[in-house]
């Protein structure tokens, strides 16, 4: 019995995990293609930060919209509709226009190139309404089937998934520029065949491909996942959400779990005007401020210009893109140490090392580029090292813990949504920032931005290690109790 348990858990992990990877892979696999995108469209920095923010953007509209989503059909039902746009998104990024019809006379189109450029625009929007659906409803889903002594681990290890998703696709990236070798970007006048048009001229739609067959197993997989207890017993589906629980983890802890989730599931699904109550301020300033503090660090940024960044110092593009590997390489060994520390320390512990090493590693990084050292790497894979086990996984275990679960999809919706809108920002700027006060003021720029954060964690975050989620919602209201005694 305990086999088929573990069992029954692990092959909901990997789901889990697939949307993770996805969600990372999405995010960095354009970093490959930002220098060909830039040769092929002729593009200035600012319609290069428009057209790699632009999924960002998407990203903003999937959180509006899926803690709604989540809250009334369910986190199943909110992920399958995820996978259905990352999939669209990975497609459309990899056909040109030809494959779609004669869009030539579409009014907003006014040459091929801007066909293929508006329309590299739309998909790559629609694959971020996934990426933000994804970022809402994924730790929520993990957070609701996980037992109290392991969660953090659990929604921990859904942020390693996303780091070696974003691993493989800087790893990806290089391996197809190393494969064209002298001939990447390069349009050939003769007929050279499909693969060679995907993978040599054109290869940032060959990069964009790639992702194609892993969002189409994370669609054919969530078909095979259960819906959440806890969304069932609050639309008042008992029967399904005890079948699922005694799958988990047995008699007793269903049982237990049944009556303690009942008993905070009384009172309908809350909106806004809920969150706004006395005894959740805090916790809603908690969910909305530290993701926007995880992204004025700067990590957009990294992610999705890593090669451009670190060319900047070495002037050298393979040799950037293996530096762009090797971030990922840091980033996701660095979140192991979360998953191996986060129960033992707590969430507020590594929470608070990591933003002072973010601080520092940060000036670190643009002192070195004010210097011009080609040694900015070392201080850069410091501050990616520092994130991936602090602002990385942390962030998302925290706010998928303390809101009521009635709430809970709206809540941490909005949380996302300030995380994406930063992350928007921060994305959008950075090629700018670069041309106007050089890499070393931009890098000063995040420094200064992450000190808040530091006094802000220490003032206002609480430990939650080891207690269940109705405990937490329990001391919200007693701590809001005590302070209007």
């Amino acid at each position: 019995m305990g086999d088929k348990k573990s069992n029954y858990l692990l092959g909901i992990s990997f789901v889990s995990t697939i949307g993770g990877f996805l969600f990372g892979y999405d995010t960095a696999i354009i970093s490959g293609c930002n220098a060909f995108l830039e040769q092929h469209f002729d593009l200035s920095a600012a319609r290069l930060g428009w057209v790699v923010s632009s999924a960002l953007l998407g990203t903003i509209f999937g959180c509006i919209v899926a803690g709604s989503i989540t809250d009334k059909l369910g986190r199943k039902k909110a992920l399958i509709l995820a996978a259905c746009c990352l999939s669209l998104s990975a497609l459309g990024s990899m056909l040109p226009p030809q494959f779609l019809g004669d869009l030539e006379n579409a009014h907003w189109f006014v040459s091929d190139a801007n066909i293929a450029y508006n329309l590299l625009i739309v998909v790559r929007i629609i694959g971020g309404i996934g990426v933000g659906i994804t970022s809402v409803v994924a730790p929520i889903y993990i957070s609701e089937l996980s037992l109290p002594e392991n969660r953090g681990k659990m929604v921990s290890l859904y942020q390693l998934s996303i780091t070696l998703g974003i691993l493989l696709a800087f790893l990806i990236d290089w391996i197809v520029l190393n494969r064209a070798g002298d001939l990447a970007g390069v349009i050939s006048n003769e007929a050279s065949g499909f693969w060679n048009w995907l993978f040599v001229e054109e290869l940032w739609r060959g990069m964009f491909s790639t992702e194609i067959p892993i969002a189409l197993l994370f669609l054919l997989l969530l078909f095979t996942v259960p819906e959440t207890p806890r969304w069932l017993i609050s639309k008042g589906r008992h029967e399904e959400a005890m079948d699922i629980m005694l799958k988990i983890n047995g008699l007793e802890y269903a049982q237990s779990a049944m009556s303690e989730i009942k008993e905070t599931a009384k009172e309908k699904t809350g909106g806004f005007k809920e969150l706004l109550q006395p005894f959740l301020r805090v916790p809603l300033l908690i969910g909305v401020l530290l993701p926007m503090f995880s992204h004025l660090s700067g990590i957009a940024a990294i992610m999705y210009f890593a090669p451009n960044i670190i060319n900047e110092s070495i002037q050298s593009v393979e040799s950037a893109f293996l530096g762009a590997v090797l971030v990922g390489v840091v980033n996701s060994a660095f979140t192991f140490v979360a998953i191996l520390n986060i129960e033992k320390f707590g969430r507020r512990k590594l929470l608070l090392i990591g933003v002072i090493g973010a601080f520092l590693s940060l000036t670190g990084v643009g002192v070195l580029f004010a210097l011009g050292s080609q040694y900015v790497i070392i201080p850069l894979l410091m501050y990616v090292a520092s994130f991936a086990f602090s602002f990385g996984p942390i962030v998302w275990v925290i706010i998928s813990e303390i809101f009521p679960t009635r709430i809970r999809g709206l809540a941490v919706g909005l949380g996302s949504f300030a995380l994406m809108v930063t992350g928007f920002v921060i994305t959008l700027t950075n090629p700018i920032l670069i041309a106007k006060i050089m890499p070393s003021g931009t890098f000063f720029t995040y420094a200064a931005l992450t000190l808040p954060a530091i006094w802000f964690i220490w003032k206002f975050v609480p430990e939650t290690q080891g207690k269940t989620l109705e405990q937490i919602e329990k001391y919200w209201h007693t701590k809001n109790d005590s302070r209007t005694d």
